[in-house]
């Protein structure tokens, strides 16, 4: 049976849809059961409907308090099912509470190579940092912000005269493929995605690699 996903987006939803190009594809044995986005005007909610998923939007600006949020979102997953949950973009902090529900369920794709740099303008701190390259991290959500476990890393050079859009701009491919790699591990079972065993997964393309908790 195919596993079913569900996406937190807040914006265009790239990775999103890289992730359902892999379930249309074969790629990854999975269906993207729910597009769920904290923004009304998200991109990435009109390209889900037009591709026949089904969307739902939870505006946190219509609750006063994070927790009613959460809670809210919250009753949306439930209703989706979903086997895993990807954020794919999403601009807010999830509670410890929900994000304690799907344990070792929720993905998240941060452009940096943590621990290095979590947070926003990842591609600036690398700049401003001398850093000689940058990547991108999937990782496990926990209620801790860019903290949880690694599950993959891919990593590309910085470049003589690279600035923040430009490194944006060729990282954005590598995260797509990267997210599907990880992703498609997870979904294997092969091991549980917080005690993966460091495996050479190198790619011509994308460079993807599977790494322990401790990498």
């Amino acid at each position: 049976m195919s596993a079913r996903i569900a996406a937190l987006i807040s914006g265009r939803g790239s990775n999103l849809l890289a992730i359902h190009d892999a379930c249309r594809d074969g790629r990854l044995d999975a269906e993207v059961v729910l597009v769920l986005s904290n923004r009304p005007d998200a991109a990435g909610l009109e390209i889900a409907a037009e591709r026949g998923i089904p969307t739902e939007v939870v505006d946190h600006r219509a609750f006063a308090e994070r927790p009613a949020f959460d809670r809210a979102i919250g009753k949306s997953l439930l209703a989706a099912s979903p086997d895993w949950i990807v954020l794919a973009g999403f601009m807010r902090v999830l509670g410890a509470e929900l994000v304690s529900q799907w344990s070792g369920r929720m993905l998240n794709i941060h452009p940096s190579l943590l621990p290095r740099h979590p947070g926003l303008d990842t591609h600036q701190k690398v700049l401003d940092a001398g850093d000689t390259e940058h990547g991108a991290s999937v990782h496990l959500v926990t209620p801790e912000l860019d903290a949880g476990p690694i599950v993959a890393q891919s990593r590309i050079p910085v470049l003589s005269g690279d600035t923040a859009t430009t490194l944006s701009e060729r990282l954005l491919p590598v995260e797509h493929a990267l997210y599907v790699d990880a992703l498609a591990h997870c979904l294997s079972g092969d091991a549980p995605a917080d005690q993966l065993t460091d495996v050479a997964a190198d790619r011509a393309t994308h460079g993807a690699r599977l790494a322990t908790s401790a990498d």
